[in-house]
């Protein structure tokens, strides 16, 4: 069952991004989709901010993954828009960032192929008046459990 919700501005996101991290469990894995500049970034840093990291929350744009280390967690925050041939991902490990501790936020998960895990959540982000319309769509039951902690 997909849900809908309407953020205002980039601190409703931030607060939705927070109650779904809290919500979280390693070996999670979700997809963030959206045009560039809808928000998956914001998100993703507020996301990881709430499950206890400290310092800069930076884009990997450019480096494709950046890891976090929390208290309990290792992060994997993937961003592949500029992502050329899936197979890039075989040169970084791929496989090695879906182990059992692992939480992974992927953007532009479109572009990685068959090489990536598949997503408990599949979050769309939209551009609407005011704001932005925030679609979450669980892919697995571990995502089914995600959403009804939101509830």
């Amino acid at each position: 069952m997909t849900t809908q919700i309407q953020v205002n501005d980039e601190q409703g996101t931030a607060e939705l991004a927070a109650k779904l991290a809290k919500a979280c469990k390693q070996a999670t894995v979700i997809y963030l989709h959206g045009d560039l500049g809808a928000g998956k970034t914001s998100f993703c840093r507020s996301f990881i901010q709430a499950l206890g990291y400290q310092g800069r929350v930076k884009s990997p744009t450019y480096t494709l993954v950046e890891p976090y280390e929390t208290a309990g967690w290792r992060i994997f925050h993937f961003d592949l828009y500029r992502l050329a041939d899936p197979e890039e991902l075989e040169f970084i490990g791929i496989r090695d960032y879906f182990e059992q501790d692992c939480l992974c936020l992927i953007e532009w998960p479109q572009k990685g192929g068959q090489l990536l895990a598949p997503a408990d959540l599949q979050i769309n982000i939209a551009f609407s008046d005011p704001g932005r319309t925030i679609e979450l769509l669980p892919l697995s039951e571990q995502g089914e459990a995600l959403l009804a902690q939101l509830q």
